[in-house]
């Protein structure tokens, strides 16, 4: 039996993280690289054609080094020092000294060549990685374009267009590929939200008439005791059945980039959300704590307002039967506002954190019916989150419980 083919190997992951605002600052760029390649080459054009020069000038200096006179008899008088000359003298002496002072005067005038041309050669380098820099930033620009539009959609904006204007060239093409892909991808996302939409819309219409139906057969004194507890049993599906409706619809509508913000107090939102669990902590004994200090974004009161609920139910709802606590701050960093929530809890993996911010899952459970809610919470608020600009992490704490960390752009 033949052996199946090896998976392809995965490619390298980069040394920095494009999500990341604080980029190395050397990091190896294609504009840095054809700088370098343009300087580079103009470097070494620049050290050949100097070598070739200097070269052709020592030869054109050292080609007649006999004297094209020969003294006889005299006096000379120096006029420099680093000639040498006897002021008397046979003719040969003179001849000598006269020699060797044209092949100190060659040297001194190759030496000054090449130190001014060296001179030379590194203010045209400074010129040519300058240019060049300036020259790979005008090529590259419609890649900057791109890069740009690509991480307007990252955040889930599909309305984005490159639109690149410019000669037909390969750049060009690649831009209008782009676009078209991203028509693609925005009919598909647009047909999915209102598909959803659609679907939670006429299921809330049945769920709402059943809920009707079961309200009144139980306000009914005369009815016998195990119909009412069927109906209690079924009303209280059908209450899980409304909010896994909800839950859906705020999902699908929460996966897009929010376009209209407006400045929205991360600590208001939490001193609501816990108002809100509060009667509900009360009941399980749990004690909500913590300091929630200002910490203004701009976004979707009611959107951040379910992240906050989300993340309080959840803390309440999975905690210790005893002496169990939730601990809700909001703070400042810079550039961001932060809101924690911590909980005592049961022990949670590390492995199985990613799991909880998957739709209709739990701890230690896939996709089973629980009383805690609809397995949508994480979900909706890692959602929320993204359309936002900002993120969720969970950190399991030692002891028990989790330690949800929103973090949001100011």
């Amino acid at each position: 039996m033949a052996s199946s083919p090896a998976p392809p190997a995965a490619p390298p992951k980069p040394t920095w993280d494009p999500r990341d605002p604080v980029r190395p600052l050397l990091r190896p760029t294609i504009r840095i690289r054809l700088t370098l390649l343009y300087g580079g080459m103009f470097l070494i054009a620049g050290i050949l054609l100097l070598s070739i020069i200097y070269l052709l000038t020592a030869q054109a200096l050292h080609s007649g080094n006999d004297l094209p006179f020969k003294i006889v008899s005299g006096q000379v008088n120096p006029t420099t020092s680093w000639c040498d000359l006897p002021s008397q003298g046979t003719g040969e002496q003179f001849n000598r000294a006269v020699a060797q002072c044209f092949a100190h005067q060659r040297e001194v005038a190759l030496d000054d060549l090449l130190r001014r041309s060296l001179f030379a050669l590194l203010g045209l380098s400074i010129i040519a990685f300058a240019f060049g820099y300036a020259m790979a930033g005008r090529v590259l620009s419609p890649l900057g374009r791109i890069t740009r539009t690509a991480r307007q959609v990252a955040g889930s904006d599909l309305s984005r267009r490159i639109e690149l204007d410019g000669p037909d060239d390969e750049l060009k093409e690649l831009s209008d590929t782009f676009d078209e892909m991203l028509d693609r991808l925005e009919r598909a996302f647009s047909a999915q939200q209102r598909f959803v939409a659609n679907a939670s819309h006429e299921l809330r219409t049945p769920l709402a008439i059943n809920r009707t139906l079961l309200e009144v057969h139980l306000s009914d004194p005369g009815a016998p005791v195990e119909l009412q507890q069927l109906g209690k049993t079924l009303l209280s599906t059908n209450e899980r059945s409304e909010q896994l409706v909800e839950g859906l619809l705020l999902l699908a509508r929460s996966d897009n980039q929010i376009v209209e913000r407006k400045p929205v107090d991360l600590a208001e939102v939490a001193t609501r959300a816990v108002d809100q669990t509060r009667a509900e902590a009360d009941a399980k004994g749990v004690t909500i704590r913590g300091e929630r200090a200002p910490a203004v974004v701009q976004g979707n009161g009611v959107l951040l307002e379910r992240i906050a609920l989300n993340l309080v139910q959840n803390a309440v709802r999975y905690n210790v039967p005893e002496d169990g606590w939730v601990e809700v701050r909001t703070e400042t960093e810079p550039g961001q506002a932060v809101l924690v929530v911590s909980n005592t809890g049961p022990v949670v993996p590390a492995y199985e954190i990613d799991n909880l911010f998957e739709p209709f899952r739990r701890l230690r459970q896939e996709r089973t019916g629980s009383d805690k809610g609809v397995g949508l919470g994480l979900s909706i608020a890692r959602s929320v989150a993204r359309a936002h600009g900002g993120r969720i992490i969970a950190e399991p704490r030692e002891g028990g419980g989790l330690v949800m960390r929103v973090t949001l752009p100011v």
